[in-house]
């Protein structure tokens, strides 16, 4: 089954010139199939960095990602990625938005509807299908990224602060809803943020990486019960998580 493997992974911006910067040093992760992890740590441990190059946008500087077996290099629709910043075309409407990657593709005329219309329901927006981005809330045009990203059926879903811009009622709506998807198509996600309760509140486990270079500090397995509701940020055993992660980060 399709899994990402970080091996032995450094990462210098500048490699080998007068103004090197190390990022990233020795990592070492497996993220197995069909599980949700969150990526924690203070700004510039270097996070991001390593979700993007497991979308293939640059290479590491030593040591490599496989998935599935395979070197990654380069993008592929195998993986989708989902940014901090909502990234919908605005001459596109939501239904078009979403169904942009199979239409690429080739996707029927039949074929396309049937896809807008089950991600504009799975996200969120049924009744919304022939609204134009201008016309929806930040909180809309996020759920149009995820649902695009879905619609195009990648096997591991990246997502990088993706709430990070969010009011914090919208935030936890969108935090529900994802776990939603996420539970119905099992694709595996891997999921950055500055947010520890959102992190546990979403996640199987969660990576604490120390301050740069960004090292593997910690990982630690979340065995709160699923389906996830709200209220479960209130327990004691989601709380004392919570405790055990804030301590652990550089502050």
């Amino acid at each position: 089954m399709p899994e990402i493997v970080v091996d032995n992974l450094t990462h210098t911006f500048g490699k080998g010139g007068a103004e090197a910067l190390t990022v990233l040093e020795g990592i070492n992760l497996t993220f197995e199939n069909g599980s949700f992890t969150s990526i924690v740590g203070t700004s510039g441990c270097g996070k991001s960095t390593l979700l993007k190059m497991m979308a293939g946008l640059f290479d590491p500087s030593d040591g490599e990602m496989r998935l599935d077996g395979e070197v990654i290099s380069g993008t592929d629709r195998r993986r989708g990625m989902v940014f901090q910043q909502d990234a919908v075309f605005p001459w596109m409407t939501v239904a078009k938005n979403i169904s942009y990657g199979p239409r690429l593709r080739g996707a029927s005329n039949s074929e396309q509807r049937e896809i807008e219309a089950k991600w504009t329901e799975m996200v969120g927006l049924k009744g919304f299908e022939d609204r134009w981005p201008r016309e929806l809330s930040g909180g809309m045009r996020k759920r149009v990224d995820i649902g695009r990203v879905y619609a195009n059926d990648p096997d591991v879903l990246l997502m990088d602060e993706p709430f990070g811009a969010l009011d914090a009622q919208t935030k936890e709506r969108m935090q529900t809803d994802l776990l939603e998807a996420w539970q119905q198509s099992r694709k595996t996600v891997i999921f950055v943020t500055h947010d520890l309760e959102e992190a546990i509140f979403l996640s199987d486990r969660v990576v604490v990486m120390s301050a740069r270079p960004g090292r593997i500090q910690h990982i630690e397995n979340v065995d709160l019960p699923r389906p996830r509701k709200d209220e479960m940020r209130l327990t004691d055993e989601f709380i004392q998580i919570k405790r055990r992660l804030w301590g652990m980060l550089d502050h």
